[in-house]
């Protein structure tokens, strides 16, 4: 049967052409003709040659056909193939499950993917002070900026960026330049001065988070790189290698410069957070010691579908025995941890803890990788996180990819916030808040400009509620140059005592 005038079949035709098809060495002929039609014709018959092995001429087709009719190249098709009496058979394997596909194919968290936008933005925020940090005066004008797009991951232009927050960034034109330049406005410089103080204040609470890595780890030591890399997120300062090791020498030590041990460990610190979550199960729900002795907290994101026999193996998996973060080993082996399961267990135990060590109960998963070594955890981190979706969240929201502690969020929100998380929240709001109430920062910078002109302090709470700044007055302490008093005086200060007078009023 010939196919030459294959144009010109109908469809009816087509199939009853492609029934009768005889295969084996004729099949090269045929699709020599068959790559010549449309390719409506070609997704009638494809279904029909797939099982001959009749694929020698469709590579000549476009990708964009291949697209329209829902084929894929034979480069890109994951199938095994061999050749039995002159036939050629397709053997179709099952895709494989990796970290990149349980990444693509698991289930999002709006509110934290939300939150982690808002966190890019910030972050964005605070590279761009760092730069205009180094230049005097603390202002750098906009022309300049435009070259640090790069630098600090933009995907957008400069002008843009600056003008879509109005309370962070302040837009003015220089006085003797006559070129625009930007600084930070006095909100943000005031919550960056209120971060630092706290991280300040609560500095006995870092060190105590720094001994506990140090605790966990099985060598007793930790790459000063490594904890400089989440210094934020432990609530260090950035020159804590000056400042907190030194001050701190009873309980740390430095070797070769790179590397920090602990001097000895503190007994009263081996208890991990999950801990007190299995003892409050236990005594307020009244559950059995065996049901919360090694279980996780776990709360599945909104959409989650549970598939058949899943929740049998999560209870056989909250039920196994596994050594603890702090439990001394010389060497941690699956052999020795009680198995493949007992010793990734323990893996998801020490990154439950290293979570709930952090300030904002969250890390960048890059950054979490530099632990590996130290905590003795030879599995795929990022995958390990993604086959519990319900202690752990990813989100790749941003230009990196950004774990979550489940537990600790409630809407978008930490459960129990601290000192420096929140005024980090504050921070956030005035990002959330973009270009909204910018009428009260321009009553505000006439009433900065009134202040300056007066020589009249305007408190910090003013920005708060501009609306009862109107309302706020001065007294006026009236002295009486001479000792004579008149009617008219005492009746003048009595009334002032009542009312208040604005400013300069008593010299009129």
């Amino acid at each position: 049967m010939e196919l030459s005038n294959f144009q010109g079949i109908t469809n009816k035709g087509l199939r009853s052409a492609c029934r009768r098809l005889e295969f084996g060495n004729y099949a090269a002929t045929c699709w020599n003709s068959v790559s010549q039609i449309d390719v409506q014709s070609v997704s009638l018959i494809s279904g029909l040659c797939y099982s001959s092995g009749l694929l020698q001429g469709i590579e000549e087709f476009t990708s964009d056909e291949f697209t329209s009719v829902g084929l894929q190249r034979r480069d890109s098709i994951n199938h095994t193939s061999f050749t039995e009496n002159g036939f050629s058979y397709w053997r179709w394997r099952k895709p494989a499950v990796t970290a990149q596909t349980r990444l693509e194919d698991r289930t999002r968290d709006l509110r934290l993917d939300k939150l982690m936008r808002n966190y890019k933005r910030l972050n964005t925020v605070l590279k761009l002070h760092e730069l205009m940090s180094n230049w005097r005066g603390h202002y750098v004008s906009v022309q300049l900026m435009s070259k640090w797009k790069n630098s600090v991951g933009m995907n957008v232009g400069i002008g843009a960026f600056l003008r879509k927050y109005p309370h962070i960034f302040d837009i003015y034109t220089h006085p003797i330049k006559r070129n625009l330049c930007c600084k930070l406005t006095k909100k943000m410089v005031d919550l960056m001065k209120e971060e630092a103080e706290a991280i300040q204040e609560t500095e006995l609470l870092a060190v105590q988070r720094v001994k506990k890595l140090l605790m966990i780890s099985t060598s007793g030591t930790l790459h000063i790189h490594s904890l400089w890399l989440v210094r934020q997120e432990l609530g260090l300062p950035d020159d804590f290698r000056h400042s907190i090791l030194p001050k701190y020498s009873e309980d740390f030590r430095i070797e070769n410069f790179e590397i920090v041990g602990l001097i000895s460990r503190d007994e009263s610190l081996v208890v991990a957070e999950v801990e007190e979550w299995r003892e409050k199960e236990y005594s307020e729900k009244w559950l059995s010691e065996y049901e919360t002795k090694y279980a996780f907290p776990v709360n599945f994101p909104t959409g989650f579908k549970i598939e058949k026999g899943y929740r049998e193996k999560l209870k056989n998996w909250q039920r196994l025995r596994y050594f603890k973060p702090y439990d001394r080993l010389d060497s941690a082996r699956p052999r020795s941890c009680g198995g493949v399961e007992g010793f990734e267990k323990r893996a998801v135990g020490i990154l439950h803890e290293f979570l709930s060590l952090t300030i904002e109960k969250m890390v960048e998963v890059e950054r979490l990788s530099h632990f590996r070594k130290d905590f003795s955890i030879e599995t795929n981190i990022r995958e390990l996180l993604l086959r519990h979706p319900g202690i752990f969240y990813i989100s790749t929201k941003g230009s990196t990819q950004t774990v979550f502690l489940r537990e600790a969020f409630l809407k978008g929100c930490l459960i129990e916030p601290n000192q420096v998380y929140a005024v980090r929240r504050k921070m956030l709001d005035l990002i959330v808040l973009g270009c909204r109430n910018i009428r009260d920062l321009h009553d505000i910078g006439m009433k900065e400009s009134s202040s300056e002109e007066e020589g009249v302090d305007l408190h910090d709470e003013d920005w708060v509620i501009p609306v009862l700044e109107s309302l706020d007055c001065q007294h006026i302490d009236v002295e009486n140059e001479s000792n004579s008093t008149s009617y008219e005086e005492s009746d003048r200060s009595s009334y002032h005592g009542r009312f208040c007078f604005p400013a300069g009023l008593d010299d009129m």
